[in-house]
């Protein structure tokens, strides 16, 4: 099925690129970053503040036992718990600024990073949709920038902390006793061992579960892109059946990632648990031999001091236990940011070239000519092939053939959704490539067959937000359609216009023309859907928006051919006949053979409406 391709592409999309560190890739962060540096520098500085108060917590503890609970002076015991107290109060108040200030320099820089996604993805070619599933360009702006967002409170800030602080308790150590700080530190070589295999594995672990999550996400939108497929043929139970094996996968993928986590807490609290016995057993004998001893030894152990050490070996075991979750978060964070970067990379503009020119031609008095236009989606495969033509300013002229005869392909090329592979087209004696793409797409107006709408009233969908359209214009633009006659303005359109029928759609589309007053109009099979009673509507509406105009019809309907000054018929990308509607009838070629097919022979079998190509 076509989703589970779909499937297959989105879940390789998500596949790790198996680094953590990437500087080329942080350096292209950097500049969305830039701008809050400020919050950042103050983050970084509060890092070793919080730590430092964090590792004189144990030594706190440590001076106390030492010098005011073991020897019995108690009077002394405040100083220390004062000092205990506030130590804990400023760790946790530069452990809130910390955060607060880090996870706000990110998710602004993400903020002008989200923006900036977005802006180059409208600003890219028709071709790069076309090749590029909608979920994964939605993945781009959405969980990609998420998983970077990430990285700011889990990632490579707070690695460069935990390393900090973990080298600021082996010093420690070290400085308040060697011999106990070795036997703490034998375990480690064990302790990275147990990581790094676990590391591994829940990374792959991770990887499946990103699988079966795109797997999910692509079933899921199969289905409800298909609801009414699914009922109608009662398809219930095997979507059921369908979607409960892909979730049932994502489960056991997630609990085999759920028990290799478990695995590793446990077996670094189960080494955690070894050091703190060795300390034990090793410093609570050079306490009792302290304690027995009426000198003092050279090396003692002070019942404080193992107690402190116990302190900071459990402090050591934390940020590692908690090293392989930052790790992923840095993996993914990499990888996304690889991705968002492709997407920002991307040079198919919308828009490359023209330059404004001095000369161009005045609204009004430009014709569109096809100069022997060939272009092809695929090097190679050319649609159309050396076209050529003329549309006189003010004259209508209809492109009929049949599917994949390249009709929709000319429209695109005139808009610039596609450049012209060779040929020159026209516009007013000026090639559409030196026109403003603002300025082209204001001249020339195209409605499609399939209407988009956004979700909104109809007023908005037909001004689409342009500030240059006054209420009174996109009232006078429906009234003229006979749109005024089904919808209200204040009508509230639901998403994609799933709540008008296909006809009231094709008159907002029509009425959204007509009120920018285009200078060339194209109808791609632009009433092809429209029921009879609004073809009326559509028809009148249609007649005086063509009057004065340069018009190219995709033609369907017989009643907008005959409209046309012009027929030209297309045939595997080429012009083969041209001519009014009876001319081709009377050449006996390829357009008389549409004609008999889909309008004589449709209405001896009691078709429906009358065509002429599609």
């Amino acid at each position: 099925m076509r989703g589970h391709a779909h499937m297959r592409a989105v879940s390789g999309d998500l596949e790790d690129r198996g680094q953590i560190y990437d500087g080329r890739l942080l350096r292209r962060l950097w500049p969305y970053i830039r701008p809050h540096r400020a919050l950042l520098l103050v983050s970084l500085l509060m890092l070793p503040l919080a730590s430092g108060l964090n590792l004189l917590q144990p030594y706190l503890v440590k001076l106390a036992i030492d010098e005011s609970i073991v020897p019995r002076r108690l009077g002394q015991l405040a100083p220390y718990a004062m000092a205990l107290v506030a130590a804990l109060i400023l760790e946790r108040l530069a452990r809130f600024g910390e955060v607060l200030l880090l996870q706000l320099c990110g998710q602004r820089a993400m903020h002008d990073l989200r923006v900036g996604a977005h802006r180059r993805m409208l600003s890219l070619r028709a071709g790069y949709f076309d090749r590029n599933p909608v979920g994964r360009l939605m993945t781009r702006v959405t969980n990609d920038i998420e998983s970077i967002t990430e990285a700011f409170s889990m990632g490579l800030v707070s690695v460069i902390g935990d390393l900090l602080f973990l080298a600021g308790i082996v010093v420690i150590m070290l400085w308040l006793h060697t011999r106990l700080a070795l036997l703490a530190l034998a375990t480690a070589p064990l302790l990275w061992l147990v990581v790094a295999v676990f590391r591994r594995l829940i990374r792959g672990a991770q990887r499946i579960i990103r699988q079966r999550v795109a797997q999910i996400n692509a079933t899921a939108q199969e289905q409800i892109s298909g609801m009414s497929l699914v009922q109608m043929f009662g398809r219930q139970r095997q979507s059921v059946d369908h979607f409960d094996q892909v979730n049932r996968a994502h489960r056991d993928a997630y609990l085999s990632a759920i028990r290799y986590d478990a695995s590793l807490f446990a077996l670094v609290e189960m080494l955690g648990s070894l050091t703190v016995a060795l300390i034990l057993w090793y410093g609570g004998a050079r306490v009792l031999d302290s304690a027995h001893s009426p000198a003092p030894l050279p090396g003692a152990v002070t019942f404080g001091l193992l107690v402190a050490f116990i302190e900071y070996v459990q402090r050591f075991f934390i940020p590692i236990r908690d090293m392989s979750v930052k790790y992923m978060a840095m993996q993914q964070a990499m990888a996304a940011a690889e991705r968002v970067f492709d997407l920002m990379d991307q040079d198919e503009l919308d828009g490359h070239g023209g330059a404004p020119t001095s000369d161009a031609p005045p609204k009004g008095e430009g014709g569109v000519v096809f100069d022997r236009v060939s272009f092809g989606y695929l090097p190679g495969q050319p649609v159309v092939h050396e076209v050529s033509f003329s549309v006189a300013p003010g004259e209508s002229v209809a492109v009929v053939g049949a599917t994949g005869s390249g009709k929709s392909t000319l429209v695109r090329l005139l808009s610039r959704l596609y450049e012209v592979g060779s040929g020159n087209l026209l516009l007013g004696g000026h090639d559409v490539r030196e026109i403003p793409l603002d300025e082209l797409r204001r001249r020339v107006v195209v409605v499609d067959q399939d209407v988009f709408l956004f979700a909104g009233t109809v007023a908005e969908n037909i001004s689409l937000g342009d500030p240059a359209i006054t209420p009174e214009s996109t009232a006078g633009a429906a009234r003229r359609v006979g749109l005024d006659r089904l919808l209200a303005l204040d009508h509230e359109v639901r998403e994609r216009g799933a709540n008008l029928s296909a006809g009231e759609r094709q008159l907002v589309a029509f009425a959204r023309a007509l009120v920018r007053e285009p200078e060339v109009l194209v109808l791609d099979e632009a009433t092809s859907s429209v029921d009879p009673e609004a073809e009326k509507l559509v028809q009148d509406g249609t007649a005086e928006l063509m009057r004065g105009r340069t018009s190219i019809v995709i033609a369907h309907r017989l009643s907008t051919i005959e409209r046309a000054s012009r027929i030209l018929v297309l045939h595997r990308g080429e012009v083969v006949e041209q001519g009014t509607h009876a001319e081709l009838l009377r050449l006996g070629g390829i357009y008389n053979r549409l004609y008999q097919l889909q309008y004589v022979n449709g209405n001896a079998d009691g078709g429906g409406s009358p065509a002429a190509g599609s």
